[in-house]
């Protein structure tokens, strides 16, 4: 191998002064959008050689390790090329590398985390410094793990790598003994964060960082090292404070000259905010990728889901095409719910079939929502209460007109100002005594005596939280059952005013929930629908028949 010949003492070629960079390398520099590195160069120069030196190894020492690509070499897209040549060939007046911090940012499935592998790999053997120290650090254990992965299967590919090297699968780790260097895997959630001084520090979907602290403590663990680097990659945040937006925000000032920052590269691939997210030729201009890691049927199918799906329609622009969205979202288009009307949903109808309550008991002087969901026909029954006088305030305040729905049947009123949970025990005990309700959910932080009481009474309550983890799966599942128009429901008003005014939450991870706090009117039914979905899902896995659980009617 060329590479491994190389003395690690050998003087850096960029004390050699040229008069006139070939035109080739001009070209490939100023690749990278918006940006050129010649602008604020000052005394810094480029040394091709250590540029192609960089650029060689990749596709001589390098194989890919999945995918279609699997065991072809690493050959390096133009885009690429400009950001590794960038970092390695431009030298300051002593030697040692221009670039101290990279911020690359760039739409999914762009191959970012088999670069940012193969970058841990050139350092870790090629670097001309003892003892070094090199970490790939993400918001949780596997993400961060995605860039050793990649690099561990390209060193177990190349002989000439895997001996010079162990490899510690346990503990995520690649140590060069004779060097004492190493590579490790860290996360936001990592018991031990002090004590580094790193090298090469890569942060990847820093994005999905929950705050600075991982990230302020790598950055000063390079103080004392000669040529740190610190490689950032993300993909867009959402309209927030947070550390993304604030290194994002930075680069672009960089980018644009704003900020004069010699030793700041910005790579920047991003659609404008204000483009229509259907526009196939913005693609490329967030997706350097695109018809490589990144096919084109693949954007014309998830484009497809955006369109059809108004909850994905923020996600597709932030993670496919990196423009920064709100994190909060209209969720169901009220005709298509109005589609999922069927006017055979009755109780009548649904009496003898399995079903799972979802029981949203919100504030105890306004809205209070039960949600009974039937998998087998998938239908929904809903039940509602309000204190009498809570809701002639609200028809007076808001014009939400609940004494009409009262009225109606839709809503059953208490007495008084404060909701009268006897009065829902009540109807719960009477509903089960009508429907064959397997299990009611119930929010753990809410009224836990009522809690109580209903398992007193016998029936099946099941504490359901309400973050992420546990209301993404149902909420989707929803979505996806009103989407296809397979829902069934009976045309409840209530229900409907819910639906209408749910706003989506959605975190860095692409999971969703209902959000009382961005939603500007009641959505208690939607929440208690969820919920009761979310049960017959554990319940219930795919592929089997409720009457496996039922068994056969008899008539």
């Amino acid at each position: 191998m060329f590479l491994m010949s190389q003395s690690r003492t050998k003087k850096p070629s960029s004390s050699i002064k040229r008069p006139e960079l070939a035109k080739k390398w001009q070209i490939l520099l100023r690749t990278i959008p918006g940006y050129d590195s010649f602008v604020t160069a000052g005394s810094c120069v480029f040394d091709p050689r250590a540029a192609q030196e960089v650029l060689d190894f990749f596709p001589t020492c390098l194989k890919f390790i999945e995918g279609t690509v699997a065991g072809e070499p690493f050959r390096l897209e133009r885009w690429e090329q400009a950001i590794l040549a960038n970092i390695y060939g431009w030298k300051k007046p002593d030697g040692t590398r221009r670039y101290r911090e990279v911020f690359i940012f760039v739409a999914r499935k762009n191959n970012k985390t088999p670069l940012m592998g193969g970058v841990v790999i050139y350092t870790l053997f090629c670097d001309k410094e003892e003892g070094l120290q090199i970490y790939s650090a993400a918001a949780d254990k596997d993400q961060a793990a995605l860039v050793y992965r990649h690099a561990k299967g390209m060193v177990l590919a190349e002989p000439e790598l895997s001996t010079r090297c162990k490899i510690y699968s346990a503990v995520k780790s690649i140590v060069i003994e004779s060097t004492n260097s190493s590579y490790k895997v860290l996360s936001a959630d990592s018991e031990t964060k002090h004590g580094f001084n790193s090298n090469l520090v890569i942060i990847d979907e820093l994005h999905a960082q929950p705050n600075r602290e991982l990230v302020d403590i790598l950055i000063t663990g390079t103080a004392s090292r000669r040529q740190p680097l610190i490689i950032y990659t993300t993909t867009s945040d959402f309209e927030r404070p947070s550390i993304c937006n604030e290194k994002y925000d930075y680069a672009c000032k960089v980018r644009d000259g704003i900020i004069a920052d010699p030793a700041f590269l910005p790579v920047i691939y991003e659609a404008p905010r204000d483009a229509d997210f259907t526009d196939r030729k913005i693609w490329a201009m967030a997706n350097p990728n695109l018809g490589k890691s990144v096919t084109l049927e693949y954007m014309e199918r998830e484009c497809k889901r955006a369109i059809e799906t108004p909850s994905y329609q923020n996600t597709f622009k932030r993670l496919h095409l990196n423009m920064r969205t709100n994190q909060d979202i209209s969720w169901i288009d009220i005709a298509t719910w109005d589609a999922c009307y069927d006017p055979e949903v009755t109780p009548e109808e649904l009496t003898s079939e399995i079903c799972y309550g979802g029981l949203d008991l919100a504030s105890v002087s306004d809205l209070c929502a039960l949600e009974l969901y039937f998998p087998e026909s998938k239908a929904v029954l809903s039940y509602f209460w309000i204190p009498e006088e809570s809701a002639d305030r609200r028809l007076e305040r808001a014009r939400v007109p609940y004494p009409s729905w009262i009225e109606q049947g839709y809503i059953t009123a208490t007495d008084g100002d404060v909701t009268d949970y006897d009065v829902i025990r009540r109807d719960i005990n009477l509903l089960i005594e009508r429907f064959d309700i397997r299990e009611l959910a119930i929010d753990r932080w809410n009224s836990t005596q009522l809690q109580i009481q209903l398992l007193g009474d016998g029936i099946d309550v099941v504490p359901f939280g309400q973050g992420f983890s546990s209301i993404s799966a149902p909420a989707k599942e929803l979505e996806r059952l009103i989407r296809n128009k397979e829902l069934r429901h009976d045309g409840n008003p209530v229900l409907r005013w819910c639906m209408n005014n749910v706003m989506i939450e959605e975190d860095a991870g692409g999971n969703i929930k209902p959000s009382k706090r961005k939603s500007t009117e009641k959505i208690d039914g939607c929440v208690a629908l969820v919920m009761s979905i979310g049960r017959a899902i554990v319940a219930l896995p795919r592929g089997q028949s409720v009457y496996e659980t039922r068994g056969l009617l008899h008539v």
